[in-house]
């Protein structure tokens, strides 16, 4: 893999606000060929530095319901828990972490009766989940995918 210099952060960071901006205004910007765009990009997702991807907003899906939920697992079951976890649609994260819980999930409901159905009849059958920590989201401050910090690709 290639190292990442300031243009291709400028790339990222131009993609990032706007995904669909065209290469040519992409070339404009940063006073570089719209060959250069294309061959960077295609570079970029080669190496699997980035994807495209779409971002729905679950509130104009319907989906009306954030859970954080920590789990304690069973000795030794962590991984498998998590295998499990990862089959479940209404789970967008699974992490492994210290602390108070082995995993942390991050899981979308449409409606608060989906998340008690969800808790008490598909994680309890999950085998090696001994406790669960159900918080809800009540605001969302933040929610951003971005790596590209402003101040690496000052333009000098």
């Amino acid at each position: 893999m290639k190292k990442i210099d300031q243009i291709d952060r400028h790339i990222l960071q131009i993609l990032q606000s706007d995904g669909r901006t065209p290469y040519t205004e992409i070339a404009h910007q940063l006073g570089v060929s719209e060959g250069t765009i294309r061959s960077r990009i295609a570079r970029l997702l080669q190496d699997g530095v980035f994807e495209f991807v779409i971002q729905t907003n679950p509130e104009k899906l319907g989906v009306h319901v954030q859970a954080i939920i920590g789990l304690t697992t069973k000795l030794g079951m962590q991984k498998q828990v998590a295998e499990q976890l990862c089959k479940l649609d209404e789970v967008r994260f699974i992490g492994a972490f210290s602390g108070k819980h082995d995993l942390i999930i991050r899981a979308w409901f449409y409606d608060n009766d989906e998340l008690i159905t969800f808790v008490n009849e598909r994680l309890s059958q999950i085998e090696g989940i001994v406790a669960a920590d159900v918080s809800l989201e009540l605001k969302q401050y933040k929610d951003s995918f971005s790596f590209v910090r402003d101040d690496e690709v000052a333009i000098s």
